[in-house]
């Protein structure tokens, strides 16, 4: 915890009623950090670094490794018993769980699990863990007091995060590969539920009070609402891109979600469950965990090796130069809440009690503090940093398949930072941004048709110009089906959407060929050695299909 020192925080400080405000922390840790866990008193948090083979412990109070625990091959998730005297980290590399005495900071036992082993959680009395398997599709459950493995469960496909409920009686099981979730009964460890229509679930976070979940799905880019009691899926919530781990605040009002592709936090509010906000982080944020007084965020950044400290003051802490976004300020003492200013500018107050004000946004530039008068005087809450509105000019290229995977470029102005492209519904997935570039990967699309391309940024979202998904092409009859060795056979090639054929050719080789209609091409067979099940490919703005059965024979033969 950084506590600020400038003329802010001492005017702060001057207050009747304090207000502690956090500064943004970035702290360096081992290579590829993925689970982070704090102790329940949040004095600690334990970092596991998956190219490092290596726990790192940090003190919250500096915000400094105080330790580095060595453990087997790729360390990757971290879970702490309910008093804080054991930390249990998933080995994945070895298919081990290595278990840390939080005393002394060592490793003190090693179990045998399943291949792969990733998501871990510990139950509500400390008495079992419970590991996901990821190779072996299964769970492992381990008795601690004796550290040993007393049964293994069949799960879905890839299981990759686990969570016992806050009751103790159910563990839920985040499918990966077969986009289901798992729902064990801890009375009798076997599979009482499974729960379909999920796309590519990570880790399931559960509300305090055990009433629902929330499920991250890495592959559409989405947080999917779990009503506990009927196992049912209520409703789902656009996040920012690759959602990977979750967190839910300990007064249950807010979901964390850490989304590797935008290096964002995306933040849910569950009394509306809809996205409040954005919290920007460092590069490939994977895992997040809220201090136990919800005042601040860990979040492990996997490709820059860091883990980003983030205060939960303002929420979201970014937003449009033009004003106008709902933001809530979190703190103590706010009730009758004369003011709040961003900046110079007064914010509108919607509601206030003594721990949560709302407000919308007035527009600004740059970063700017936000401060909050009461009777009790004027305290300094955080900075509040504006964007300008993005702009979209152009897309290259214009069209592609409609099952994507094509890179494009998309340019115009205030691009960095954005948290998403998307080509009309589908989310494309950003590799690279600069404040006039994006680069792109398509996503798929389920019909063809042209589309705007849109980019949305903490300033907004623009919409730039169209681009087309085209149709996958089919082959359904050549004629003839013989050509002659030396080349020059006329073929008529038949099938669907082959209007924009760019490339015909004949193992390999490329032939001349002209379009008739969208149902059909006329190629001239290039030269080639006899052969049998030639294959004949036709590729078109919407990719590629081809036709085996050709056949290539001497002139004398024909």
């Amino acid at each position: 915890m950084s506590v600020l020192t400038d003329a802010r925080s001492i005017q702060q400080r001057e207050t009747r009623f304090a207000l502690t405000a956090f500064s943004a922390v970035v702290i360096p840790v081992g290579g590829n950090p993925l689970g982070v866990a704090l102790t329940p008193d949040g004095t600690r948090a334990y970092v596991a670094n998956r190219s490092s083979n290596a726990v790192d412990v940090i003190d919250t109070a500096t915000n400094t490794v105080i330790a580095t625990i060595a453990t087997g091959a790729g360390p990757t998730l971290v879970a702490i018993a309910p008093d804080g005297a054991h930390v249990y980290v998933s080995v994945a590399d070895d298919a081990l769980l290595s278990v840390i005495d939080t005393t002394s900071n060592t490793v003190t036992a090693s179990v045998a699990v399943g291949a792969g082993a990733t998501g871990v959680s510990v139950t509500p009395d400390g008495a079992h863990v419970y590991v996901a398997n990821q190779n072996a599709s299964t769970v492992s459950v381990i008795d601690t007091a004796t550290n040993t493995v007393i049964a293994t469960i069949a799960v879905g496909d890839g299981p990759t995060g686990v969570t016992v409920t806050p009751d103790g009686a159910h563990v839920y099981v985040g499918n990966l590969a077969s986009n289901t979730v798992s729902v064990i009964g801890t009375a009798t460890n076997t599979v009482t539920a499974t729960i379909a229509g999920l796309n590519g679930p990570a880790v399931v976070g559960i509300t305090p009070d055990g009433a629902r979940g929330y499920v991250s799905n890495d592959g559409s880019d989405t947080v999917a609402v779990i009503d506990i009691a009927t196992n049912t899926i209520t409703g789902t919530i656009v996040v920012g891109g690759q959602p990977r781990f979750v967190a839910v605040s300990q007064n249950g009002a807010h979901v964390y979600v850490a989304d590797y592709a935008s290096n964002t936090v995306s933040v849910i509010d569950t009394a509306t469950n809809t996205l409040a906000g954005n919290l920007s982080t460092g590069q490939g944020p994977t895992g997040v965990a809220a201090t136990p007084d919800d005042s601040r965020l860990y979040v492990t950044n996997t490709d820059a090796g860091t883990v980003s400290v983030i205060p939960l003051t303002l929420i979201p802490n970014e937003g449009s130069s033009a004003g106008g976004a709902t933001v809530t300020i979190n703190g103590h003492n706010l009730a009758n809440a004369s003011a709040v200013h961003f900046g110079t500018a007064s914010a509108t107050i919607l509601t206030n009690t003594a721990t949560s004000i709302t407000v919308v946004s007035p527009a600004g530039t740059g970063a700017v503090p936000v401060t909050v008068t009461t009777p009790g005087g004027t305290g300094f809450l955080g900075d509040y940093i504006y964007f300008p509105a993005p702009q979209v000019n152009d897309v290259s290229p214009t069209d592609g398949p409609s099952d994507g995977g094509n890179t494009a470029i998309i340019t115009g102005f205030n691009l960095a930072g954005a948290i998403s492209a998307s080509f009309g519904p589908n989310r494309a997935t950003i590799q690279s941004a600069t404040d006039t570039q994006l680069t792109v990967t398509v996503a798929s699309a389920q019909n063809p048709g042209s589309v705007p391309v849109t980019v949305t940024t903490p300033g907004g979202t623009a919409a730039g110009p169209y681009y087309t998904y085209w149709p996958q092409p089919t082959i359904t009859n050549v004629t003839p089906n013989t050509a002659s060795t030396s080349g020059g056979t006329p073929v008529t090639l038949t099938g669907t959407d082959l209007a924009t054929t760019q490339q015909v050719t004949f193992e390999n080789v490329p032939a001349d060929f002209s379009v008739i209609s969208d149902t059909q091409i006329t190629a001239v067979a290039p030269q080639q050695s006899p052969g049998q099940n030639i294959i004949i490919s036709v590729t078109t703005a919407g990719g590629s299909n081809s036709w085996n059965s050709f056949t290539y024979q001497d002139n004398a033969s024909i």
